[in-house]
């Protein structure tokens, strides 16, 4: 009895194992379209953000600066 269910184990490892090798090359292609998304369409736009809010950042910079040197030469 414990060697059938040995045997029951070993073919249902061997199945999983069957199925994760089909799916396998699946899995990588999807994750090349993935990774290519990222690449061509979310790194550009974070650049691009990530430029304006520096942008916007240093505008408010300067605005506080003449606002501490008004506020200095009183």
């Amino acid at each position: 009895m414990a060697n059938q269910a040995g045997d029951d184990f070993r073919d249902f490892g061997r199945k999983v194992e069957e199925k994760f090798n089909q799916t396998m090359p699946r899995v990588e292609e999807e994750l090349k379209k993935v990774i290519a998304y990222l690449n061509d369409e979310v790194v550009p736009g974070v650049r691009q953000n990530s430029s304006k809010a520096l942008k916007i950042a240093a505008e408010q910079l300067t605005k506080l600066a003449e606002h501490i040197d008004r506020g200095a030469g009183q």
